[in-house]
């Protein structure tokens, strides 16, 4: 397990060696690396087909444009909100029985041990659900067809962003632009500092709105930053 880091100051000088040692360091080794795992894979197939539907359904108009800011601009609450209530969702116990589910203990599972690349990426299984369920929502939203494969082909293509950006910064590659250097940066607190605040991982707009991305020297340590507070946990089949 990585060791935590105790100060501001030692996380922005130590933070790239916590990655593990055969974790890539360039974009074209990470490239490689990325496109090896189930939901990349999924993701990149889903975009195309999706992209190709919609061009098929023709009648582009100024609605679709429309469709891609809203997405745009509702992304940073919704991944706030995914990542607060779905994936720190908490084991309920019910006398001798536990809810949990697979998403949130995949995701516990991924703040044990954050360097390991084959366990933080989304779930294929959970796409299955997903992408019917968004269809459905934006047939039933949205006044034609194309729209809502507009709507889907956007989302979709926010989400292979997401995993990209989110493998990113599990690697010992160094951010270049000032915008990565601040996701970089605000994600590994979440995982080193403490896991209660700086929730956003492709855009902060969420942790500004809901004054979750405090100075980082005004955070204390969190003494489960790893654990999320569940010390054991049912093991993924």
């Amino acid at each position: 397990m990585s060791r935590a880091v105790t100060a501001d100051a030692d996380f922005a000088v130590d933070a790239p060696a916590l990655s593990a040692p055969e974790s890539p360091r360039t974009l074209a080794e990470a490239a490689r690396v990325f496109v090896r795992h189930g939901s990349p894979r999924f993701l990149l197939v889903a975009n195309a087909v999706a992209l190709i539907a919609r061009i098929a359904a023709g009648g582009w108009s100024l609605g679709d444009v429309a469709i891609v800011a809203a997405i745009f601009a509702l992304w940073p609450v919704q991944e706030w909100m995914i990542h607060v209530f779905i994936l720190h969702f908490e084991p309920i116990r019910i006398g001798r029985w536990t809810l949990d589910f697979r998403v949130p203990i995949k995701h516990r599972a991924h703040h044990r041990d954050p360097w390991n690349l084959e366990i933080l990426f989304i779930p294929v299984q959970g796409f299955f659900i997903a992408l019917p369920l968004l269809l459905l929502i934006f047939v039933g939203l949205l006044p034609t067809v194309g729209l809502a494969l507009t709507g889907l082909s956007f989302f979709m293509l926010m989400a292979l962003r997401y995993e990209w950006v989110h493998f990113l910064v599990h690697t010992r590659y160094r951010p270049k632009s000032e915008y990565f250097k601040k996701l970089w940066r605000n994600h590994r607190l979440h995982h080193c500092k403490n896991e209660h605040y700086w929730f956003g991982v492709t855009m902060t707009g969420g942790d500004l709105l809901l004054r979750t991305s405090p100075d980082p020297a005004s955070v204390p340590l969190s003494a489960t930053v790893r654990t999320l507070g569940i010390e054991s946990d049912t093991p993924l089949e």
